[in-house]
């Protein structure tokens, strides 16, 4: 049973997610802050020893008693003075703290009618999946493929899931949209559907912003049958990790709790919408916003998280005249970035992801590996996996986190990089003929990559295949080259893997 929500004044506080909510809007309190108050009104009324509450918001780290005197006094401006004009929460000399005032649990019954009303988080709810062809022994897959979806998001914090029995309980028809939302007290429907043909199963799902009445993101897998739990987990995580951009994106969600100042929110989405163009312009100008956000807002961590991505980018695309200082800035963006909001996967994404381009492959892994801790199916946590090893010389275990980012997330505005990345694990792995048919997925969805083409011709030449690999050499020279192909590190860290490659590019334009 998830923990009731705690009520106080004119505040709603829900422990799962660290939300609190003033008059039924958010209001951004971030993960400190949340922390603290959680642990406060957890005591009932009870005082709570500054050591507890030390440990509490800042658990395995030594840190000096001011910094909990200044989070107190942070959290009291935030939640203000009670009716009668006293603290919320009040200082016991010399012992602790403890929350003063009456506090009211309410339960989760309560909760998701309360909730379709505020609309102060989106909430999704995945519908039985119908059974096209009617096999009453395969149900059982409809079933606990939706069974699967809801428990994959009901671990991704950014929104609230019905509950399976809501959910299920719209078996025999779900009618119109709109009135199904209403009726589980949710944003989003997702539906789906499974055919079995032969050896192999298609399954169609979709994701409905049911007060619009509109599809906002649709999807079909094809798969072979083999296992049908191990297609069941697949099918489920693929799903989930594609539904969870999609809401961040239409629904305007914030990656982790921001702290009140719009202007540094708003900065930030600028700078995302520069940044995912991919070019060195819109780069240098989304950094521009980044940083005036986290000088505006210190205690933002997207903010810090963009940040950090940006300036790895600048560095892996060749698009920065000092390395070094963007490197260092970037590093110092992530961590900054996980100081606020350590559960967050892309506070730890942003640290792999600047590691690997500062020549700290191991930093990137140990970091890479605790965002797909926090997220199974953090694609981007996977992708820069892969990377890591792959730059640390391991080809071999770069290949299956490569494999299963792209799998999970295929249509990354920088998957040429990821591609690339994945031909070249298979190929210095011995796995020609995989890098191969990489390459030819590659290629559909990122024909004018350079680096895409130049690696495919590699393959082809140490194939035999000789005007397979002269015609995409070829083609690569005709492309327009761009300032850098992000394979820098992997250059440099494998120097026998790249004089290797450029004696096959070199055969392959004879």
């Amino acid at each position: 049973m998830k923990p009731p929500h705690l009520v106080f004044g004119r505040f709603e506080f829900i422990a799962e997610n660290g939300c609190l909510l003033r008059d039924n809007m958010p209001v951004a309190i971030g993960a400190r802050g949340a922390n603290l108050l959680g642990v406060l009104l957890s005591a009932k009324g009870g005082v709570v020893s500054k050591p507890e509450l030390m440990d509490a918001v800042w658990p395995g780290l030594a840190v000096e008693e001011s910094n909990l005197s200044v989070q107190i006094a942070a959290l009291r401006k935030l939640l203000g003075p009670t009716l009668d004009g006293s603290e919320w929460i009040v200082t016991v000399p010399r012992v602790g703290y403890r929350f003063s005032g009456p506090v009211e649990r309410r339960s989760e019954t309560a909760e998701s009618g309360w909730h379709a009303q505020t609309g102060s988080m989106p909430a999704i709810a995945v519908l039985p999946f119908e059974n096209l062809g009617g096999d009453v022994e395969r149900q059982y897959l409809a079933e606990g493929i939706a069974d699967d979806l809801i428990m994959a998001l009901a671990r991704l914090r950014w929104f609230r899931v019905a509950s399976r029995g809501a959910s299920f309980a719209r078996r025999n028809g779900s009618g119109d949209p709109r009135s199904v939302a209403l009726e589980l007290g949710v944003d989003f429907l997702v539906e789906g559907a499974i055919r079995h043909t032969g050896d192999r199963i298609r399954i169609s799902v979709h994701l409905a912003d049911a007060p619009k009445g509109a599809t906002v993101w649709s999807e079909h897998y094809d798969l072979r049958l083999a296992e049908l739990f191990a297609v069941q987990d697949a099918i489920a995580e693929r799903i989930a990790a594609a539904i969870e951009p999609e809401l961040l994106l239409r629904h305007g969600l914030p990656i982790a709790p921001h702290t009140g100042n719009i202007t540094a929110w708003d900065l930030v989405r600028q700078g995302m919408f520069q940044f995912h163009k991919v070019t060195q312009p819109t780069h240098l100008l989304a950094r521009r916003f980044f940083r005036e956000a986290a000088e505006l807002d210190p205690m933002l961590p997207e903010a810090q998280i963009w940040r950090a991505r940006v300036n790895a980018g600048l560095i892996a695309y060749g698009w920065t005249e000092n390395p070094a200082a963007d490197g260092k800035e970037g590093l110092d963006a992530a961590l900054r970035a996980i100081y606020l909001d350590a559960r967050n996967p892309y506070s730890h994404y942003g640290l792999a992801i600047v590691s690997a381009y500062t020549g700290r492959a191991e930093q990137a892994i140990l970091a890479a590996e605790r965002s797909i801790e926090l997220g199974s199916s953090f694609a981007l946590g996977h992708l820069v996996l892969g990377m890591a090893r792959l730059f640390s010389g391991d080809a071999a275990g770069a290949r299956k986190p490569l494999a299963h980012g792209l799998e999970l997330n295929p249509h990354d505005p920088q998957n040429g990089v990821w591609f690339s990345l994945l031909m070249l694990a298979l190929f210095f792995s011995g796995d020609v003929e995989g890098a191969l048919d990489t390459g030819r997925r590659a290629l559909k969805a990122r024909p004018d990559w350079p680096a895409l083409l130049r690696i495919q011709a590699c393959c082809h030449a140490a194939a035999g295949h000789r005007q397979q690999a002269h015609r995409l050499a070829a083609a690569a020279r005709d492309l327009r080259e761009a300032a850098g192909d992000a394979l820098a590190p992997f250059r440099d860290s494998n120097t026998e893997w790249t004089a290797r490659l450029n004696a096959l590019l070199r055969q392959a334009e004879l």
